[in-house]
């Protein structure tokens, strides 16, 4: 697969980075961020599954965070995505699955990373924390 070119490719992935960012950090439902997933061309769900993979890595989820997250993403235990995610330490060829397992997959992914990314927020980063990612503002109701 070829990596995305120029604006479109740099622009993709911030929605990308936005879009899990608000379901980690509560602004977005799984749901809503599932259906987003879902209208992607298929190319583009393997990007972002790439793309979620390298956020739970840097998010350095542990063993208790893939389990949590499994259990909150509503995808089984024995599915593919969720066992690989808690394998020790865990597999993320989540691109490569067929795509029938691409949103199952997304489910896992997001769902680990925020319990991840929550842990690391509240510890790691608490009150020192200046990345981006960690600071989105919640959206106010426009009368």
């Amino acid at each position: 697969m070829t990596e995305p070119s120029g604006d479109d490719g740099r622009t993709f992935r911030r929605e990308t980075e936005r879009v899990v960012n608000e379901i980690a950090q509560g602004l977005r439902t799984l749901g809503d961020g599932v259906a987003w997933f879902s209208d992607l061309a298929p190319a583009r769900q393997q990007e972002v599954l790439q793309e979620v993979a390298s956020y739970a890595m840097q998010a350095h989820i542990t063993a208790a965070d893939g389990r949590a997250g499994v259990a909150r993403s509503g995808v089984k235990p024995t599915a593919n995505p969720s066992v690989m995610i808690c394998m020790d330490p865990p597999r993320y060829g989540f691109a490569g699955l067929p795509s029938a397992e691409h949103v199952k997959a997304f489910r896992v992914l997001v769902s680990v990373f925020a319990v991840a990314d929550t842990r690391r927020r509240e510890t790691y980063c608490k009150g020192t924390c200046g990345h981006a990612w960690h600071n989105l503002p919640a959206e106010t109701e426009q009368p």
